[in-house]
């Protein structure tokens, strides 16, 4: 008797057991591993170059190199890179962010929580690296001036009493609701001048008062106007945007030491203000008749030449005078 023909099913063999999530065990990606991968991203971006050999390897020094911290659900790494020189440090290190993030979230599954770049190393173009596309700095279009040292606005007394006087009303409104909810016992303070202020009637008193806070008004609103006064000196700058300054104090310093360095001055010392700096110059007891005229005009050269630095020109003045001890003696 034949047997019924019977045809190949493709349907897929029944599971025997349920693939549970806690039954396909664990994956371990070690430190190491996520480091090769973080170097490798950097590699990849134009500019960063790998620097090593000889006793790097034993040493650990070779670039670029990963120090790599694994948290539960995040990665942090620090890189250390060679570069390129000159390069656009901040364009290059967005460009390494952007890579190494985007191949060890694509690699690990686990996101770049920080990373950190140190460029450890440099060097220059080689020939073979001409087709690099090495991101180089670039001129800013406009220069913003910085803005000039100040000392501290006129209002900060105004603003520091009044901060005082707003702290000391609130403990009174304190003290005011605990009285009102009966925590503590008391005269309120509040009320009573709030009931008093109702009951008042037109004063001779009042006309005074009321200009006395207009005044105190008027005060206010021009502490707070008023410019800060300048605290220093610029240098002079060739683009016109002034970067360095000195304090008054700096310039009296400068002027001195250089009125020292001249043939004949025993001691000066130098006062600075907005207008002009004088130097007290001591001269030797030999110093005298056309010398002395000669010492004055070498005293102007040599503190004229330190003021001319300076972004706005201070008027000059010496004045001499013959040391009294050598000339007793």
């Amino acid at each position: 008797m034949a047997e019924p023909d019977t045809e190949p099913s493709d349907a897929p063999p029944a599971q025997t057991a349920i693939d549970e999530p806690g039954s396909r065990g664990s994956l371990v990606i070690k430190d190491r591993a996520i480091a090769k991968i973080a170097t490798t991203a950097a590699l990849q971006v134009p500019g960063v170059v790998s620097q090593g050999g000889g006793l790097t390897r034993f040493t650990g020094r070779e670039l670029p190199r990963a120090d790599v911290s694994t948290g539960t659900r995040s990665v942090a790494v620090n890189l250390y890179l060679g570069v390129h020189w000159p390069c656009d440090v901040a364009e290059l290190t967005r460009r390494v962010h952007h890579e190494v993030g985007e191949q060890v979230e694509n690699l690990t599954g686990m996101p770049l929580h920080q990373l950190g770049v140190l460029v450890a190393g440099t060097g220059p173009d080689t020939p073979g690296d001409s087709d690099i596309a090495c991101p180089t700095p670039s001129p800013a279009d406009t220069v913003t001036a910085p803005r000039p040292p100040a000392a501290a606005p006129a209002a900060v007394p105004a603003a520091i009493l009044i901060a005082l006087g707003l702290l000391g009303l609130a403990a009174v409104a304190a003290r005011e609701l605990l009285i009102s909810r009966g925590t503590i016992s008391g005269a309120p303070w509040l009320r009573n001048t709030f009931e008093w202020l109702g009951r008042l009637h037109w004063e001779q008193w009042l006309v005074p008062v009321a200009l006395a806070g207009l005044v105190v008004g008027i005060l206010f609103v021009l502490l707070a106007l008023a410019p800060r006064t300048r605290t220093h000196v610029p240098l002079r700058a060739d683009d016109g945007v002034a970067t360095v300054w000195m304090r008054p104090v700096d310039v009296a310093r400068m002027c001195s030491a250089r009125a020292g360095t001249v043939p004949g001055v025993v001691s000066a010392h130098t006062t600075v203000d907005r207008r002009r700096a004088t130097v007290h110059a001591i001269t030797d007891a030999a110093v005298t008749g056309p010398d002395a005229d000669n010492l004055r005009e070498a005293v102007v050269g040599a503190v004229g030449d330190g003021l001319s630095l300076l972004g706005r020109p201070l008027k000059l003045r010496v004045r001499t005078r013959t040391d009294r001890k050598q000339a007793r003696s």
